[in-house]
């Protein structure tokens, strides 16, 4: 039986390699089972983001009936720590310690405070459903939303460092790429998973769901970090001379195109990133999806960013420019919108779901794009700068949007208001609609900032002419 099972193992190599986006970031370094278990951290990410962008988002306006805006505020409080995500980075690229560690230290406490802000979570939203304690429940959740996020965005950009420490030059692109994968994947399960466990909501039962993730946020994090990096104490010499973060930053940003990059980065991440805080509640309130259904929102978001991430690294592997295909993926954000702002007014679930599918498909590809451009700038001693730049302009953006999103559909519903309960839902929806209108908008803003970037058509050989070379500008842009 196992001679005859041997021959199977290059078959099912060959369909991992082949179906398995950025598998062939492993490399005899960094195998493909390390690096997998090296991405448990994202997973974790992954979870924390459903619980907080999603269920959480959708039990505080539905159930808890907190206004929508205040509940936009406090999905956005962990985006305070997104813009240091380059100083968090570049301090662990120069991290002085005698044990010889440079990421380690990080995603460690970056873990204990997914934990603790996870730990006060249930605490902070019973409170927050007692009329005379709602304040005190306002800052505890504030609290716990804020350790939350610091957690994984301190956790994340030393992770993905750390994959950048451990891959080869040559395959450091794909080994974060697929680093991103395993974040979808997280997003994905964790939202289909928390959806059926919620199916029959009940306080109790999201108690125990955010618990239950706080202790398994310990639990992969900890395997992920089991025997990865390892020590060297000549690197973290705490005598040694090492450039300060201002004069890193000012090389970095002094290239005029990576400024633009990174504006255009911010756009696209706005753009895709204001219907967080209200796809769940426009199906609850619109559509009257239960908590499980909204849930469900989530998962299909991550799902189509998972098929985004498939099909951006067959894409490449082709000879894809990779400026090109994040282009490509707001195209398909634009028309993911335009189904999800029509499927109010025809009460369509299914146009609601398959505008997720394409909001995270959008996403997906945007993301692999520029994170691959980004990849391209930087270095091994450096690496932590250059992934949280691009993770920190991401993330403030978003979480601006996010904000944005909940007070703009607010205070359009505010204006419109009427005592009528059936006018009352059209002005809810009103104010949803006006939000999806607007980051169609951005989207084609983001076209046309990148559109610039491409230029003629990069040749990996300078000294060789390349004929088909050309201009490229938004009207070049796939519709």
């Amino acid at each position: 039986m196992k001679k005859a099972a041997r021959p199977q193992a290059p078959r099912w190599t060959e369909v991992a390699f082949r179906y398995l986006p950025f598998a062939d970031a492993a490399s005899a370094d960094l195998p493909l089972g390390r690096l997998l278990r090296l991405s448990l951290f994202q997973v974790t990410v992954g979870m924390a983001t459903v619980l907080l962008n999603g269920t959480l988002n959708r039990v505080m306006v539905v159930e808890l009936g907190t206004p929508t805006w205040l509940v936009a505020l406090l999905i956005a409080v962990p985006l305070v720590v997104a813009p240091f995500r380059a100083l968090i980075g570049h301090k662990s690229d120069t991290h002085r310690s005698v044990l010889g560690w440079r990421r380690v230290p990080y995603i460690w406490f970056g873990t204990l405070m997914q934990f603790g802000g996870l730990a006060i979570m249930p605490f902070a939203l019973l409170l927050l459903s007692v009329p005379e304690r709602f304040e005190v429940g306002l800052i505890a959740a504030t609290a716990a939303f804020l350790l939350t996020g610091t957690g994984f965005h301190v956790t994340q950009t030393a992770g993905l460092a750390l994959a950048t420490d451990l891959a080869p030059e040559d395959k450091r692109p794909r080994a974060v790429a697929l680093l991103y994968v395993m974040l979808l994947v997280g997003m994905m399960f964790a939202a289909f998973v928390i959806g059926g466990v919620l199916l029959e909501y009940s306080p109790t039962k999201l108690v125990q769901v955010i618990q239950g993730s706080a202790i398994l946020t310990v639990i992969l994090n900890t395997t992920a970090l089991w025997k990865q990096e390892a020590r060297n104490p000549k690197v973290t010499a705490p005598d040694r001379d090492t450039p300060t973060f201002s004069e890193l930053w000012q090389a970095f940003v002094k290239d005029g195109r990576n400024g633009r990059l990174l504006t255009a980065i911010g756009i696209g991440a706005m753009g895709f990133a204001m219907q967080d805080a209200l796809l769940e509640p426009y199906g609850g309130e619109i559509l009257d999806l239960s908590v499980g259904a909204t849930t469900g929102l989530t998962g299909a978001w991550a799902l189509g960013s998972l098929l985004g991430f498939m099909l951006s690294g067959r894409c490449l592997a082709r000879g894809w420019d990779q400026l090109r295909l994040a282009g490509a993926g707001l195209v398909i954000g634009i028309n993911a919108f335009l189904l999800v702002l029509f499927a109010g007014p025809f009460s369509a679930p299914a146009m609601l779901y398959f505008g997720a599918l394409g909001i995270g498909l959008g996403l997906g590809l945007f993301s692999v794009g520029t994170l691959m451009e980004a990849m391209t700038i930087a270095k091994s001693e450096t690496a932590g700068l250059a992934l949280g730049a691009w993770g920190a302009v991401q993330a403030t953006c978003a979480g601006a949007g996010i904000a944005i999103g909940g007070l703009l559909r607010d205070l359009v519903a505010l204006l419109l208001q009427n005592g009528e309960n059936a006018a009352s839902i059209a002005t809810r929806a009103t104010g949803y609609s006006t939000v999806y209108i607007l980051e169609i908008a951005l989207l084609l803003a983001g076209l046309a900032a990148l559109g610039p970037l491409v230029g003629p058509r990069r040749n990996r050989f300078p000294d060789e002419a390349d004929p088909e070379a050309k201009p490229f500008g938004l009207r070049e842009f796939p519709t």
